[in-house]
């Protein structure tokens, strides 16, 4: 038994160590001179060179610290859409008795089928004709109006497993449904809310193909378009400044897995989900 049991380890660390190898040779990559990244072998390093995140930093007509503040405040913008939007119509599905509850519910849960790429068209036009391209506005207005569909589902599962004896017990206290929702049921729902934002966070954070759609102006890129616009601007002569901005802009969604992972497994753990 001793024996599988570190056969077993030793083949986990060997996957592990595959599946991390490309992170690792981007940060080492990060650390070289441009004439050495795909000349040298393997991940060994002699010397340190630290310009490359100097230059990336402004390489663009902004710095690029500008492109993580527009990330930050995209990012900021959905999360508090979707834990405001979401959970409240996750209570309403959950919770209140209403005509066609089942059947609002089965049509939400059919857009999780709808690829995003069929609604693209129309959404850009309905946002065109409004004047929101070019603004962040595409890309967190609609995250208040409970258009992730997984989330409420998730926390729908979540509302489902509490006691319907709280509820009934601030009925007879006088408790109305706002008091019941932002009093009682809102503290509970901790785990599921964490888990929403830390996935908000990692898929706005990373999206690259709505911000290319509604973002026009380079004052307004986000890290990914910024990345992406990096290459344009920079070509085949400058990886090492572009590998130093990708694990810059990696760094915020690893401090937020970091931080974020005890509730988000507890959330899973806890929705139905595992």
């Amino acid at each position: 038994m001793r024996t599988k049991a570190i056969l077993k380890h030793t083949a986990l660390i060997l996957v592990a160590l595959v599946m991390l190898y490309p992170l690792l040779w981007m940060i080492v990559s990060s650390l070289r001179p441009d004439d050495l990244i795909f000349r040298a072998p393997g991940l060994w390093l002699r010397d340190l060179h630290v310009a490359n995140y100097t230059d990336g930093w402004n390489a663009l007509s902004q710095p690029f610290g500008r492109y993580l503040l527009n990330s930050a405040v995209v990012v900021l913008g959905a999360i508090i859409g979707n834990l405001v939007s979401c959970s409240l119509a996750a209570y309403s599905f959950a919770r209140l008795e209403y005509r066609g509850r089942r059947i609002f519910f089965g049509i939400m849960l059919a857009t999780l089928m709808l690829p995003f790429h069929v609604v693209v068209v129309p959404q850009y036009v309905l946002f065109s004709e409004l004047g929101w391209t070019n603004t962040f506005l595409p890309l967190i207005v609609p995250k208040f109006l409970a258009t992730d569909a997984f989330f409420v589902f998730l926390m729908v599962q979540f509302i489902r497993g509490l006691p319907r004896e709280l509820d009934e017990a601030a009925v007879m206290d006088g408790a109305g449904h706002v008091r019941i929702f932002g009093q009682i049921l809102l503290p509970l729902m901790v785990p599921a809310l964490a888990t929403t934002a830390i996935f908000t966070f990692i898929w706005t954070w990373n999206d690259f193909f709505s911000a290319l759609i509604y973002l026009t102006s380079p004052d307004l890129y986000t890290v990914p378009v910024a990345l992406r616009a990096f290459i344009d601007a920079q070509g085949s002569s400058s990886w090492g400044s572009l590998f130093a901005m990708s694990i810059v802009s990696l760094l915020p969604v690893f401090v937020a897995f970091l931080f974020g992972q005890r509730y988000l497994l507890r959330g899973i753990a806890t929705t139905g989900l595992k």
